[in-house]
């Protein structure tokens, strides 16, 4: 699974952050990303909630 979060989208508001951290940080501007290039497979669920729970839809999978 890829995911990536669009900078333009993404609000800051830290819902994918707080639900899946292993996942997700914040980059240098101060907007999530995805610490992944492909999520590892016991991840996977986490990044789909943090996914689904996006109040803007900025994270969207990729490929």
């Amino acid at each position: 699974m890829e995911v990536y979060v669009d900078p333009d989208l993404c609000i800051s508001c830290g819902t994918c952050i707080n639900i899946c951290p292993e996942v997700y940080d914040w980059d240098e501007d101060g907007k999530a990303h995805s610490l992944y290039e492909d999520i590892p497979e016991d991840l996977e669920d986490c990044a789909q909630e943090a996914l689904e729970s996006c109040p803007v839809d900025a994270i969207k999978k990729a490929g």
